[in-house]
């Protein structure tokens, strides 16, 4: 499993009943989780003293209930001298997602260590957590989200993080539709970083499924890869997506640049028992 184990503003305190127990910097967050089908006892006093609780609506969505907890706060990364802005925003989220650490970690130490300019491509990019690791690391990254409202987020974290001059390209645009002209211009990257929905919608009602859709996007991302590709990361939070299934769609479609592929559940220590909870699924080709 890749473990994100150096947080220090992060932790995943305690689970019971269908709930995780999280500290985010000084503020104590109660939400959902699947994963978590165990009913233990909830001893720790952060389930009393919480300062936010989403509660998920037996109906589908949810919504928050807060105890003392501002609109906007910052928890820093310092392995990669990052600093992230945080609100808690519709159904349980909070602008990042702390897991994915351990590919930051991962591809960061590539980007450094490998002797030459690397440009990174990064799809469904969210609020920017893998573009500031990439672009910390010394890479040129070009960040594409379909939302406005997350790639400017994205702008934000990367002023937090004095980032602001890195040599970041931030686009709102459909993914797909992105990497069809970029493969038209005729331009390369030597990583891509994509981190796809399971169910979405484009700009124009376009229904993205993951299962459906994540195999022809890979085929076109593989048409972008310069001739001394680094790495090529994708993320799945889509139980029907086991690792083994991205490790085949990595080896099948990067097979003839040789290299490695290994893919693993992503996870997130647990304090109160030392146990790791299970977040979604990598799968991570590198040369």
């Amino acid at each position: 499993m890749f473990i994100a184990e150096n947080w220090k503003d992060y932790e995943v305190i305690d689970t019971s009943r269908g709930e995780k127990l999280e500290r985010w910097g000084k503020y104590l967050l109660v939400r959902p989780d699947p994963q978590v089908i165990w009913d233990t006892p909830r001893e720790h006093r952060g389930w009393r003293n919480k300062n936010g609780h989403y509660h998920r609506s037996a109906k589908g969505g949810g919504e928050w209930e807060f105890f003392d907890l501002p609109q906007q706060w910052s928890i820093s990364y310092p392995n990669l001298n990052l600093t992230f802005n945080l609100k808690p925003f519709s159904f349980k989220h909070t602008g990042l997602f702390p897991e994915q650490a351990a590919n930051w970690d991962w591809f960061s130490k590539k980007i450094r260590t490998a002797g030459r300019p690397v440009r990174v491509l990064n799809l469904f990019a969210y609020t920017g957590g893998a573009t500031l690791a990439a672009a910390a690391a010394g890479a040129a990254v070009t960040h594409v989200d379909a939302s406005k409202g997350m790639v400017g987020w994205a702008k934000e974290n990367a002023r937090s993080s004095g980032l602001e001059a890195a040599p970041i390209r931030w686009l709102v645009d459909d993914c797909q539709k992105f990497v069809e002209r970029e493969i038209r211009r005729g331009n390369h990257y030597d990583a891509v970083i994509m981190d796809p929905p399971s169910y979405g919608r484009g700009p124009k009602g376009e229904i993205w499924k993951i299962e459906d859709a994540i195999h022809p996007l890979v085929k076109l991302c593989v048409k972008l890869l310069s001739e001394r590709p680094l790495f090529f990361l994708i993320n799945s939070y889509t139980t029907g997506l086991q690792p083994a299934v991205l490790a085949y769609l990595l080896g099948t479609e990067l097979g003839s640049y040789g290299g490695t592929v290994d893919a693993q559940e992503v996870g997130l220590p647990v304090s109160a028992n030392g146990l790791v909870l299970p977040c979604g699924a990598s799968g991570r080709w590198e040369k």
